[in-house]
């Protein structure tokens, strides 16, 4: 029986096409976003291996019951991968802007882990994939709520992975870092270098996952700025 993927924040970019991506090796793949129209068009494509629905992670209570129902539509879940997230958001405020980046990229993000564990702790294996970033590494002006919520989610899992261990669960936690991927949130940004296309992105974190690997630098190069970065002092970094 093939493997069944869910990715949570399937309707573009790096879940758009991990989704496709993972159903041409033959994995059974469910996905989740707000965009309802692009999930279609997606089932249109893919066909019947691809399982949709549609969601908001920041109606914590919805969230949790359409994840159960896409679960049971597709006979289980093997994988997660909680990609969906934000850099920004239209808003009266910076306050309300940074407020909806935590919603969605915190909240929404526990609520659906933390349900997904539960489930492969009583199904006795499975793997959580999580979509961090090389920007939760160090605090950002520009983006200080999107680098600090990127953070959490690293911390976090690892966490978990203690957790995992401890219990001798067989259960998988995957930390993706990636750099800078072509995608909407990094459209008409300037001074971005190493963008790597979409296409290759998604090859690689498949492949991780695949090796069930605890991080994966998305492209690989970025690992060598991760340790650089893990060199600078941190009075250099706050003058940046």
């Amino acid at each position: 029986m093939s493997k069944r993927m869910i990715i949570i924040g399937a309707t573009s970019g790096i879940g758009e096409h991990l989704a496709r991506h993972a159903v041409n090796k033959g994995y059974t793949v469910g996905g989740t976003g707000r965009r309802i129209d692009r999930l279609k068009e997606l089932r249109e494509e893919l066909g019947n291996q691809f399982y949709y629905a549609e969601m908001d992670v920041t109606h914590f209570s919805e969230s949790r019951s359409t994840l159960h129902s896409l679960i049971e539509q597709m006979g289980g879940m093997d994988i997660i991968v909680l990609n969906a997230g934000i850099s920004n958001h239209p808003a009266s405020s910076i306050i309300a802007m940074e407020q909806k980046v935590i919603d969605v990229n915190i909240s929404g993000f526990v609520q659906l882990f933390g349900e997904a564990f539960l489930y492969f702790r009583k199904q006795g294996h499975g793997q959580l994939v999580g979509m961090s970033s090389i920007a939760g590494l160090f605090g950002s002006s520009r983006a200080a709520p999107y680098s600090a919520s990127k953070a959490f989610i690293s911390t976090y899992m690892q966490a978990y992975r203690q957790r995992c261990n401890k219990l001798k669960a067989d259960i998988t936690v995957t930390d993706v870092k990636p750099g800078f991927v072509k995608s909407e949130m990094i459209e008409g940004k300037k001074g971005l270098f190493w963008v790597a296309e979409t296409e290759k992105a998604v090859r690689q974190i498949l492949k991780d996952i695949e090796k069930k690997k605890s991080y994966s630098y998305i492209t690989r190069r970025w690992r060598l700025i991760a340790w650089f970065i893990k060199l600078i002092p941190n009075w250099v970094i706050d003058r940046i």
